[in-house]
């Protein structure tokens, strides 16, 4: 995956890390990946955004996906912007529970859509449903005195901005959607665009952007220039830290998150649409109505981001989780209604839980999507927090064997009719 444009703010808020660095542990590393298609639709109108680490903290992260509808623009701004949104909620509330941070994140994004709508003149009116995830390093109650009160990560500078790809957790940044992708693996990077998008993108910088910088000062001392690169690199939990790691999960619509627990599927989140009894009955409460599981007849989701004109009844509340990981917990998929279209949660964990490489397993798990006739966009993100087990991987090569010597009995039968 090739990342697209990204948001200055969310790289400026990232740092890679050099080899004076202190190695995680195990147990608090993980590797990620995404990759998607347009699958049978004419457009891509999916985004999505990985951010490792997160925070400036080693051993964090942050991915989401985000399905537009109605166009592309909303689901592209969320891409670009979001993660931004919700470090400056962070450092605005620093002692408000992530739960409430990103609710607060969540309706302030909408907020924000809302206006570009407005100021659109009416040409900006499409919305997206949205999963997001923040891994988090916590102490046993919830704060992070482990790091330095002084540490600000929107502070890091672009230059030291994560390289490496989304599968390491040495430090990346990648943010986008793509137009065309190629085999749905690999994307071309975007430019511009129009006029409206650049508004857009310009509206969202502005709205997130840091204060402005001072004028520059006299040259730095040698004490001073330590303390700037301090400042500037993502933060390694000490060693010997006491840490937890905990697993936020949010959304609205109907991109859904799935944790694998042992090998069983665990939900994280919750299918917003119109189908939903308790969904439609907030609609009509509203003043709204669900006619076909449809809200007023149109859209089959009950909540979102954007999607101004229809704001009275699909809101932009997230439903959100709290899951502290434990030692049976092996891996997150986040993933559009494209994939859970044709697949249900247990069916996804079971088709990729042998597969330690979180680039193999979304990919998989793609084309399977694709193979079973999904007719939407598809976009799926593995993050994987641990390998699989060895008896769970034996059981999936034994398998494989299997098959394969099955397989090469009957292409023996069927070229010469003999058993082989």
């Amino acid at each position: 995956m090739s990342p697209n444009d990204t948001n200055p703010d969310i790289a400026s808020a990232q740092s890679s890390h050099n080899g004076t660095d202190m190695a995680l542990p195990a147990h608090l590393s993980f590797k990620c990946a995404v990759t998607d298609s347009k699958g049978a639709r004419r457009t891509m109108e999916d985004a999505h955004s990985i951010v490792v680490p997160f925070g400036g903290v080693r051993g964090q992260g942050f991915f989401s996906i985000f399905d537009g509808h109605a166009g592309k623009q909303a689901a592209d701004w969320c891409g670009a912007n979001f993660a931004t949104c919700l470090l400056h909620m962070l450092r605005e509330s620093p002692a408000l529970p992530i739960p409430d941070v990103l609710n607060q994140t969540f309706h302030e994004v909408d907020h924000q859509l809302s206006q570009l709508c407005d100021e659109s003149d009416g040409k900006m009116h499409s919305g997206c449903t949205a999963v997001t995830a923040f891994l988090r390093l916590e102490d046993a109650d919830g704060k992070q005195t482990f790091v330095p009160p002084s540490f600000d990560p929107l502070g890091i500078t672009q230059e030291d901005a994560g390289a490496a790809k989304p599968e390491d957790d040495e430090g990346s940044v990648a943010s986008g959607s793509s137009e065309e992708s190629k085999d749905g693996r690999e994307k071309e990077k975007k430019g511009g665009g129009n006029r409206l998008k650049n508004a857009l993108k310009a509206f969202g910088e502005k709205r997130s952007a840091s204060p402005p910088a001072s004028p520059a000062p006299a040259p730095a001392t040698p004490a001073e220039v330590q303390q700037q690169h301090e400042r500037e690199r993502a933060w390694t939990p000490p060693e010997g830290t006491n840490v937890r790691r905990v697993l936020y999960c949010a959304n609205a619509g109907d991109a859904r998150g799935v944790l694998c627990r042992g090998g069983r599927a665990l939900r994280l989140t919750y299918d917003h649409k119109g189908s939903d009894r308790q969904e439609a009955r907030r609609v009509v409460e509203a003043g709204g109505f669900v006619m076909s599981g449809r809200v007023n007849g149109v859209l089959n989701v009950t909540r979102s981001l954007g999607d101004s004109s229809m704001k009275e009844y699909v809101v932009g509340a997230p439903y959100t989780t709290e899951t502290e990981l434990t030692d049976e917990d092996e891996f997150l998929i986040l993933a559009c209604d494209g994939l859970w279209d044709v697949v249900d949660d247990q069916a996804a964990v079971e088709l990729v839980r042998a597969q330690p490489n979180p680039t193999a397993a979304s990919e998989f798990l793609l084309d399977y999507a694709l193979h079973n006739y999904s007719t939407d966009n598809i976009t799926v993100l593995v993050v994987r927090f641990r390998n699989p087990p060895e008896s769970v991987v034996a059981a999936e090569n034994k398998s494989q064997n299997r098959t394969s010597t099955d397989s090469t009995i009957r292409t023996g039968r069927g070229l010469n009719g003999t058993k082989q």
